[in-house]
């Protein structure tokens, strides 16, 4: 009997049989909860994503469902002629699967989001991205969630909506630089799920829509659904090529708005 040590000769038929596994290994890697999932089935087609690249940070467990940190970046590479254009969130286990998605311009600069989210279970989180030139990623993360944070009850006196905005946005930026900005508004982004005190179940009042504009020109845009946390607030970056009016700009269900007006300059 040979020694359990003694390695074998490598046979045509095992060498065959480990080159296919070889094949097989980045089909495998492409494998993930949006296969799934059929809001992020139907964005990705018959495209089969890239699992590398794309980078979701969120903690792994969160005692507070209401209002999860969530970070979603690009570190992967792309041609020069190419740039990643967009970024999708989903919540497997929400009511409503949709988070919030982003349209990137070249001018939105550095492609890292940050956010907070609603989650009413312990799930999977999914992130989509899409470059210019149809190239996709994904990734996900697995959250555990002690309390829910769909159906939390609201403050009984919360400010009043579209209220309040806040930005930090840097006077002058470097050529060629990406500006970080952040921002918060008081909203309720009420999901239509929860009762108030009297019982009734709340209509459904959320931000539907963010945009930020470079002198006339979209550079940043998000489409929010009812995932996202009270009080919205977005960390994004960006790399205005001259001096530019800035606006900002919220938008709810109601047709309501709000609107935040800055300048920038360059160099």
């Amino acid at each position: 009997m040979p020694h359990p040590l003694t390695r074998r000769p490598l046979s045509r038929r095992r060498l065959l049989a480990g080159l296919g596994l070889m094949a097989l290994a980045p089909l495998a890697l492409a494998d993930g909860p949006w296969q799934r999932l059929d809001v992020a089935g139907e964005l990705l087609g018959d495209s089969r994503p890239t699992t590398e690249g794309l980078v979701l940070e969120l903690p792994h467990v969160s005692e507070d469902g209401a209002a999860v940190p969530l970070s979603v970046r690009f570190e992967g590479s792309l041609g020069d002629d190419d740039h990643l254009a967009e970024i999708h969130l989903f919540a497997t286990g929400n009511p409503n699967p949709e988070i919030a998605s982003f349209a990137l311009s070249p001018e939105a600069g550095l492609p890292e989001i940050s956010t907070r989210v609603r989650l009413n279970e312990s799930q999977q989180v999914i992130a989509i991205a899409r470059s210019q030139q149809g190239e996709t990623f994904a990734t996900a993360r697995e959250v555990r969630i002690t309390v829910s944070g769909c159906l939390m009850r609201g403050d009984d006196q919360p400010p009043a909506p579209l209220s309040n905005p806040r930005v930090s946005l840097p006077e002058r930026i470097s050529n060629g630089g990406a500006a970080e900005v952040r921002t918060l508004i008081s909203h309720p982004m009420e999901t239509g799920l929860r009762e108030g005190a009297d019982g009734e179940t709340l209509p459904r009042h959320i931000i539907e829509r963010f945009t930020v504009s470079l002198n006339g020109e979209t550079a940043f845009a998000a489409r929010l659904h009812q995932s996202v946390s009270a009080n919205p607030y977005l960390r994004f970056h960006l790399s205005p090529r001259e001096d530019a009016e800035v606006v900002i700009e919220w938008q709810d269900d109601t047709g309501e708005s709000a609107r935040h007006e800055a300048r920038v300059s360059v160099g």
